[in-house]
């Protein structure tokens, strides 16, 4: 799974009014990064200087490529190795591909982590020695040299498979956990969805049980907020929710059994909620939800057949399926090669790519038999990527580096076909005005969301689309 962050897609959405060919109708394609990034990659977050931190646990034992300058781990509790001379987080560069190793100190298997307002990721716990540890990491450019520093201060209770999400007031807290519009955070596990109070630590309400499979560890399911709508005041909030393991497949510890085809979406802001339930081209479990700059849901990685953990499952899902929220329809998307199971990845760059980073199926790295540690990194290019789309692809010129909430500013852009009308949209999608002609390029008005319970101050991607065609995508930070 990727760290939980809060790179909120911004899109500025060209609407078609009278030449539709080019909207996309192709299946995507694949490219091989990198064949050995060294690490198997568990957590993997995308910084705002547009580099990438993987982060594996510390007691796998020897990695593929060693700490530089003969540096070691000198670590007496380690369970594996108490003199560790192998690297167990890399920065990985999308430019060049290319990997730097950094250094962590103590474990952080299912550990979890989130970028803090000035950008900085703060990761938090993990397993034996880590389980109470703070970790930090200010993301530099490409050619410096930061790194993880563990501080002294250790979290007052130990946690394991836990999770983390940026407050409204830039606190910190594996249940999926989202925050609502109202402030409040949307929790759950396995079935089971309440809505907490994070100030008063007192849950306000419970939601309707989802139906059928079990969605956590090690059941393994995968959720995703929908877009947010400036139209409805930033206060529709839905929370969908997909695949997972069969009710009862880790008790019964079958590796066989059929993984789930469902997915239930709720609008968790509704004072009557209820799930409207939905099933994928695809049963996955272990799988990753992206959201896109074009508003949809990418559901990618895991497999067909068991539950999480070690061996524990099989028949991988090679093919990315694509879910549009307006439409609701899924779409199969050209399928991978590379089985990418437990403690796989998948993130979104900003030039609109998917990242995958490896995959793990063994307690410690393991290079033979069935679906052996694999640490190579790809990208999948969603179909809107395809070459023949350049000419309708606009080009982000001008925007400022930060706003204020309820600010309106003004992006610029080029486009070498412009068709249509423009319309506000983001995964939290802004109001815009039509844009204008400004020199050679056009210009657009945005006005920011309204408050930090909408988006916490951190930084965002921003992209113009044109038909479902994005730019490269600008990091803007959003300040109170």
């Amino acid at each position: 799974m990727g760290l939980s962050k809060t790179t909120l897609v911004v899109l500025v959405t060209l609407q078609c009014l009278f030449s539709c060919a080019y909207l996309v109708a192709a299946q995507g394609s694949w490219a091989l990064l990198n064949n050995n990034a060294g690490i198997s990659s568990m957590h993997t977050a995308v910084t705002h200087m547009n580099t990438v931190i993987m982060l594996d646990r510390t007691n796998t034992g020897p990695s593929a490529i060693k700490l530089p300058n003969g540096r070691c781990r000198n670590q007496p509790v380690e369970r594996i190795s108490k003199v560790d001379c192998y690297v167990h987080s890399v920065m990985f560069n999308p430019g060049n591909n290319q990997v730097r190793p950094l250094y962590v100190y103590t474990d952080t298997w299912c550990s979890s982590g989130q970028f803090f307002d000035n950008g900085r990721m703060v990761q938090t716990r993990g397993d034996f020695e880590g389980n109470r540890k703070i970790r930090t990491l200010q993301p530099c450019g490409v050619g410096d040299n930061c790194d993880w520093i563990e501080l002294g201060e250790n979290l007052a209770t130990g946690r394991w498979y836990s999770s983390n999400q940026l407050l409204p007031s830039d606190n910190n807290l594996y249940p999926f956990v989202y925050l609502l519009p109202n402030g409040d955070l949307f929790v759950f596990t396995n079935r089971n969805f309440v809505q907490l109070n994070w100030n008063s630590s007192k849950v306000v309400r419970g939601y309707p049980q989802i139906l059928e499979n079990p969605r956590n560890y090690p059941s393994a399911g995968s959720a995703v907020m929908l877009p947010l709508t400036w139209q409805t005041g930033f206060g529709f909030a839905q929370i969908m929710v997909c695949g997972g393991a069969a009710a009862g497949a880790s008790n019964a510890r079958n590796a066989n059994a059929p993984a789930s085809f469902s997915c239930g979406t709720i609008v968790a802001s509704s004072g009557n909620p209820v799930w409207a339930m939905q099933n994928m081209p695809i049963r996955r479990v272990m799988g990753d939800m992206i959201n896109l700059p074009t508003g949809d849901i990418l559901i990618i990685n895991g497999a067909q057949n068991g539950y999480q953990g070690w061996g524990k499952a099989n028949n991988p899902a090679l093919n990315p399926v694509n879910y549009n929220p307006v439409t609701k329809q899924f779409q199969i998307y050209a399928k991978t090669n590379i089985p990418r199971m437990y403690h796989s990845t998948a993130n979104l760059l900003s030039d609109g790519r998917v990242l995958l980073a490896e995959s793990n199926t063994h307690q410690f790295y393991t290079y033979n038999g069935q679906y052996p540690t694999d640490l190579r990194v790809e990208a999948f290019s969603p179909p809107y990527l395809g070459a023949g789309f350049n000419g309708v692809r606009p080009a982000i010129q001008g925007y400022p580096n930060r706003i204020k909430y309820k600010q309106v500013f003004v992006v610029n852009f080029a486009v070498g076909q412009r068709v249509g009308a423009v319309e506000g949209q983001r995964q939290m999608k802004l109001k815009t005005m039509l844009p204008t002609k400004a020199g050679n390029g056009w210009s657009v008005q945005v006005t920011a969301v309204p408050e930090n319970t909408i988006a916490p101050p951190t930084y965002y991607l921003l992209f113009v689309v044109q038909n479902g065609i994005p730019s490269k995508g600008v990091w803007i930070k959003q300040n109170n």
